[in-house]
Parts: structure tokens; C-alpha cells; sequence
């Protein structure tokens, strides 16, 4: 990427979909779905159950749930948001971590109507039970769906990268991963396989990863996280947000490591993982998370985020002959709202790019900032910055050219209603280079 070119916005993406086609709702991870189109007049109610807990919505005018575990049953009904703004066209029940929500599909939309959170009340990550549940409906309905839960909006996009750092393309798509949302925030989301096509701007859902952990049973939706192909097999690292809860005693967030040797890119998967040992010494850190992983000949460096609390966070870089031997580079520690880091190779050498967010130091608020591998800042990227930390991704829209390049980030545009807020962001935004002497100032086709 020769000089400095500037980035202007061409595109933004929001794909939404509750349940993802051709996936089944047993048998994989808490994170499913099932949707019915309303028919008529008359109460509508979709089931998901297993052994003798039943989660039940029903849409009859409002939009409640109910929650049976044994012989217990308890019903739900928000106040505020149980009443539907207008005509309900179709009704989802979905379970995303511990949490099962209502949602209807109004003229705006799908508008989260109720939730409950289930983690006094069963362990959906348990995988027996989540190998016998079923999805049902009853009522006057149509077209009835069911699977794997899908997403209301997208985050933390990144690459998927050979172990060398270049981009991973099938075809005519490059390859990312994403934070897929829930209806809530960390614990309702989990990570997704996307393709983009860099030329004509489209994004398509491939896979969805899934992980078990060491420490503890059951599945978990963590997300954050950098797929890279190494030889035959994929690496996988991922931040262990899935199941997070600042209040907790002793909170903390870590990364973790999976490898296999299956197809990652497509399908959905549960992965076998270990922690990933980074390296904080000499910082004050209670916890690590955005991994990115880059091989430079005989050695790895490993960029990531630590917090000295929550949330008050900076880019670190690691290094090491092997992903077990790693020690601390370098740390910038006087930024407190900067993450993404992502390492990247510009005119030859290596830097590392990273998102200021707006709660940082005065000079380091809504910028992507380049560093050294000393982290010592050198540039800033000349790209608009919107809301929330969207992460600096560099994709050549031509694999082997940089005269054209993307920067793929995402914002906090919310989706789903009060109930979800902030945890549904965002757009996937995109811009486009406009590379000094190049007249025509981006891709063929012109700005979206």
C-alpha cells in the first residue's frame, strides 16, 4: 500500500437472519433458533425443549415467554416491550447462551419482546442436553423454520490469514470471522465465517465455531477471534468472552487455541481448545483478549489487548520461536480505549494497526493509530472512524495488488429494539482506498 491513501465509506452491511438455512437445532451449541410466519388470528407458540425443561413463546396480542424445568413453571412478560407496535408478520424464540428471548417481526423488522436469562435454571451448554432439544409450533401459522441461530448484526471483523499474514480467499471471497450478536451482549454472541466478494461488495454467511474449554464443561459461544491456515490444518484463536460477567469474583477474559484439520471455512463446529499463554509480565492485567497471529519466518508474533481493568485496555505485541515460548515486545500502555490491534505489512515492513476509541487520551480518541514493533506510534490510518472501536482490516481488492484496498470495520448502529441495545451492533461499514495517482480513485464501478 504505496504512500498514504485515503479511505472514503462505499458500503454498509447488515445481514440479519434468526435461523441459519440447513443447520438443525440439536446437537451443536446453546445458540439456535426457530421462527414461524403468523397465519392468523389466534395465539401462535414455538417450543424449544429438552428432557423436562420446555421454553415456550407465545404471541396473542403480546409477545411472552414461559420457562418449565421440572415441575416448575414461571412466566414472563415485559412491561415496557411485550406489546408489539403494530401488525406481528412472524414470531422467533431463540436461545443464545443462557438466554431465551421473544422477538417478532414488525414493519421495521425483528423487535426483541421479551428475555430471560437461564443460567439459574438449567445448563444449556451441558452437550446432552443440547443433543435431545427440538424445536415445535402450533397455532395458525406458516412457513415454520428451525436451526442454528444466525445473528442481528456483526463485530469484531477480521481476515482469515495464511500463518504469513496474507488474506484467504476462496475463489472470488476473501474470508472473515465475525462476532455474530444475540439479543443481549457478550454471552449471546459467538463466532461466524464470512465470505466477501471484494469487487461487488457482498457478504455471505459460510459457517459458524463453536468451542469447548479446558476449565470447564460444556460449549461456549466465545468470539474474537483470528482463523489462520497453517500447512494442512487451521488454527483458531479465540477470546474467551462467552460466558463474561464483569460482576463476577475474579473476572477475567482470556484467549484460547484450537487446531484441526477439518474445513473451518463452511459449516458449523464445535472445537476442542487450550489456552493460549500471553504474556503480561511487568503489566497490570486482568485479562487478554483479540488475538492476531502472523508467522514471520522462523518465529510468531502475536498481537492482542491487555486490560489493566475493566474497561480500560491497550495493545500489546508477543514473540516467540513457537506459539508456547512466547514473551512480551512490546506495550503501549498509555492508551486506555485502544483494541483491534492487527499486524499487517505496509511498504515491506511490519506494523501494527489498531482502533483509538472515543474514550481514550486526548490525541488518541477515534483514529487508527500504526505502530512499529516497538509499538511505537508512526502513522495513522486517513479513514473515517465511526462509532464504537471498529477494528482495522486491510483487504487488496485484487489478491497480489494494493493499488485498491478496503478497510473493513463495523459500528454501534443498533438492531432488535430496547431490550437488546448496545450488544446488536452494528453495520459492517467499508471503505475504499483512493490511492494517490490513481485518477479513477477506487475500485471499477465507482463509490456505493
Amino acid at each position: 500500500m504505496r504512500g498514504r491513501p485515503r479511505f472514503e465509506t462505499v458500503a454498509r452491511l447488515r445481514p440479519v437472519e434468526l435461523v441459519v438455512p440447513d443447520s438443525e437445532v440439536a446437537g451443536v451449541a446453546p445458540y439456535v433458533a426457530v421462527q414461524a410466519d403468523v397465519a392468523g388470528p389466534g395465539p401462535v407458540t414455538l417450543t424449544l425443549s429438552s428432557g423436562d425443561t420446555r421454553l415456550t413463546a407465545t404471541y396473542d396480542g403480546e409477545l411472552t415467554l414461559a420457562v418449565t424445568t421440572g415441575e416448575r413453571t414461571t412466566r414472563h412478560r415485559s412491561r415496557r416491550a411485550a406489546r408489539p407496535d403494530g401488525p406481528v408478520e412472524a414470531v422467533a424464540l431463540t436461545l443464545t447462551g443462557t438466554h431465551v428471548a421473544v422477538l417478532g417481526r414488525e414493519a421495521g423488522g425483528w423487535t426483541a419482546r421479551g428475555r430471560v436469562d437461564l443460567s439459574e435454571r438449567v445448563d444449556t451448554r451441558d452437550e446432552a442436553w443440547l443433543a435431545g432439544l427440538a424445536a415445535g409450533a402450533d397455532g395458525p401459522v406458516g412457513e415454520v423454520r428451525s436451526g442454528g441461530f444466525g445473528q442481528l448484526g456483526l463485530r469484531d471483523l477480521r481476515l482469515v490469514t495464511h500463518a504469513d499474514g496474507t488474506p484467504y480467499r476462496d475463489g472470488d471471497q476473501a474470508l472473515l470471522t465475525a462476532t455474530s450478536a444475540g439479543p443481549g451482549f457478550f454471552d449471546t454472541a459467538h463466532t461466524s465465517v464470512w465470505g466477501l466478494e471484494p469487487e461487488r461488495l457482498e457478504l455471505r454467511h459460510r459457517g459458524d465455531l463453536f468451542f469447548r474449554r479446558q476449565d470447564r464443561p460444556g460449549v461456549y459461544g466465545d468470539h474474537a477471534t483470528h482463523l489462520v491456515r497453517d500447512g494442512d490444518a487451521w488454527l483458531v484463536a479465540t477470546s474467551t468472552w462467552g460466558d463474561f460477567d464483569r460482576a463476577a469474583p475474579g473476572a477475567t477474559v482470556g484467549v484460547t487455541l484450537a487446531r484441526t484439520t477439518s474445513d473451518l471455512t463452511r459449516g458449523r463446529h464445535v472445537l476442542d481448545t487450550r489456552p493460549l499463554d500471553l504474556p503480561t509480565a511487568g503489566l497490570r492485567s486482568v485479562g487478554v483478549w483479540d488475538p492476531h497471529l502472523v508467522r514471520d519466518g522462523g518465529s510468531w508474533l502475536v498481537a492482542y489487548v491487555s486490560a489493566r481493568r475493566f474497561f480500560a485496555f491497550h495493545p500489546v505485541l508477543a514473540t516467540g520461536p513457537d506459539l508456547d515460548h512466547l514473551t512480551l515486545r512490546a506495550a503501549s500502555e498509555r492508551r486506555r480505549a485502544t483494541e483491534g490491534p492487527t499486524l499487517a505489512r505496509l511498504d515491506g515492513e511490519w506494523r501494527l494497526l489498531a482502533s483509538d476509541g472515543r474514550e481514550g487520551r486526548v490525541g488518541q480518541r477515534a483514529r487508527y493509530p500504526v505502530f512499529d514493533l516497538d509499538l511505537a506510534e508512526v502513522d495513522t490510518l486517513d479513514a473515517p472512524y465511526h462509532s464504537n472501536i471498529p477494528w482495522p482490516t486491510l483487504l487488496p481488492v485484487r489478491e497480489g495488488d494494493d493499488n485498491e484496498v478496503l478497510l473493513i470495520g463495523f459500528d454501534a448502529t443498533p438492531y432488535g429494539g430496547r431490550l437488546i441495545g448496545y450488544g446488536s451492533h452494528g453495520d459492517v461499514v467499508v471503505s475504499r482506498a483512493l490511492v494517490p495517482g490513481n485518477a479513477h480513485g477506487g475500485v471499477p464501478g465507482g463509490a456505493r
